[in-house]
């Protein structure tokens, strides 16, 4: 029988995303429902290493919901990369009482909470990232945000770029997934849309659908660029150059990870903040909590991390298609 769990230490980790503060929030009032102590450990992994802990209440996670950003901050952390960093980690959490462990972050804060779970620290991850791009879920912590943050964004700069009659290109973020692409390019009537997973670059063919845009009278051309592709910048000014049409780019950049979560990843994150704080107060550890065919569903981190996801081919072609 697994040895019952005291207290939870939760962190986040990497990139910070919309719906963090709804998922620590379940995660620290789930916890206390279940007769657990919690702990708020500030800054990630870096902030473990540092030993930047907290005692939390229901009340430390009182009006943080509608926040975006994470109240825990977040930080990139190469020491906990090394098995050095890692085993001070383990001790850190043993020191503090800490014997589970929340880490709500992407793969690579997964392979620091395995290397938790194997140093004897009962350890769950969530899916924390803008990006869409863990394999095991088809939902993550902050995606829905992000892709609506963007979409009204480019709505905006496409107003301008019918007025003055322009080509448009939009970077997004996603690093190398193309997720956040392919819905704001499907929900804004992109013209062309650049995924890394797709795309072949060759400028050329962007550059004709331009030019035949044009002759059957369309006067402006919306194409969202994914952040994998990037230079934006100097592809605006090619095709330009290659087609006489004005063209300017817009990178939007970080003002994708910030502002209010949408409702969805305010509930979605809650789920999963309770989830993740149920099974690991049921002895669970090495756990990925995921949302998979309408269900909160957890696997195993190796399994996890060993999956591979891809670009639906259906939704892709349907994309060129709505673009035609």
């Amino acid at each position: 029988m697994a040895a019952k769990i005291k207290t939870i230490g939760v962190l986040t980790s990497g990139g910070d995303a919309p719906g963090m503060n709804a998922a620590i929030r379940a995660v620290v009032r789930k916890a206390i429902c279940n007769g657990v102590k919690v702990k708020g450990i500030k800054k990630g992994y870096q902030g473990l290493l540092n030993e930047e802990i907290i005692d939390m209440d229901a009340r430390s996670v009182s009006d943080t919901i509608q926040k975006g950003g994470t109240i825990l901050g977040t930080a990139r952390c190469l020491e906990f990369k090394t098995e050095a960093g890692q085993k001070k980690g383990a001790e850190i959490c043993r020191r503090h009482g800490i014997d589970g462990l929340v880490v709500i972050g992407g793969d690579g804060s997964y392979r620091g909470a395995q290397a938790m779970s194997r140093l004897g620290i009962n350890t769950i991850g969530l899916p924390g990232t803008i990006d869409l791009d863990i394999a095991c879920t088809e939902y993550t912590i902050g995606f829905d945000t992000a892709v609506n943050t963007a979409m009204q964004a480019i709505d905006k700069v496409r107003d301008t770029s019918s007025s003055h009659e322009r080509c448009s290109i939009i970077e997004v973020m996603g690093r190398n997934a193309g997720y956040i692409a392919l819905w704001c390019g499907v929900g804004t009537g992109a013209e062309d849309i650049l995924l890394p997973e797709k795309y072949d670059y060759d400028e050329q063919q962007l550059i004709n659908n331009i030019i035949n845009n044009r002759k059957k009278g369309k006067t402006h051309h919306l194409i969202i660029n994914a952040e994998g592709i990037g230079h934006s910048t100097s592809m605006a000014k090619r095709i330009e150059a290659a087609t006489g049409v004005e063209t300017r780019a817009t990178i939007l950049g970080y003002m994708q990870r910030g502002g209010s979560p949408t409702c969805l990843d305010r509930y979605y994150a809650s789920i999963m903040g309770a989830y993740a704080a149920d099974i690991l107060c049921a002895g669970s550890s090495n756990r990925v909590v995921a949302y998979k065919h309408g269900e909160f569903v957890d696997y195993d981190i190796e399994e996890a991390l060993a999956m591979q996801k891809e670009i639906p081919e259906y939704h892709y072609q349907v994309s060129k298609a709505l673009a035609t």
